[in-house]
């Protein structure tokens, strides 16, 4: 091979079939800063502060979907309280308090029905030598 032409992820697209509605989502339920968009709301995007993108694509072909195999992580700060928000704005989630041995997760729906991973790591230990 002579070159990786692959050079960085660009963005993660969610499809949506009612554009205010997700962006209201977006924008205040997540609080996303939106940045490039379409005026009649065919593309949205949010740049993320730690680098990514998440855009939002209306589509009649593609289908929002939380089974689709793919979605988004975003790093939070405090999980618990994110998910304890969302709650309270009626937010849906497809899973809660997911362990691994590095963070743990929570999957939240967006307002078309796509899954967005809100992902904590866990604090690193120290093994201390015997």
């Amino acid at each position: 091979m002579s070159k990786n032409r692959i050079q960085k992820v660009a963005f993660s697209l969610y499809p949506v079939k009612d554009s205010d509605r997700a962006r209201k989502f977006y924008e205040e339920t997540l609080g996303f800063k939106r940045g490039l968009h379409s005026p009649d709301g065919m593309w949205t995007e949010y740049d993320l502060p730690g680098g990514g993108c998440i855009a939002l694509f209306r589509s009649e072909d593609l289908q929002p979907s939380a089974t689709a195999g793919g979605s988004v992580a975003v790093e939070v700060d405090d999980l618990d309280a994110l998910v304890a928000e969302l709650k309270a704005k009626e937010v849906k989630f497809q899973a809660e308090m997911i362990h691994s041995p590095v963070c743990r997760m929570s999957i939240a729906l967006d307002s078309e029905g796509n899954a967005i991973i809100l992902h904590q790591l866990k604090p690193k230990t120290t093994e201390s030598a015997t």
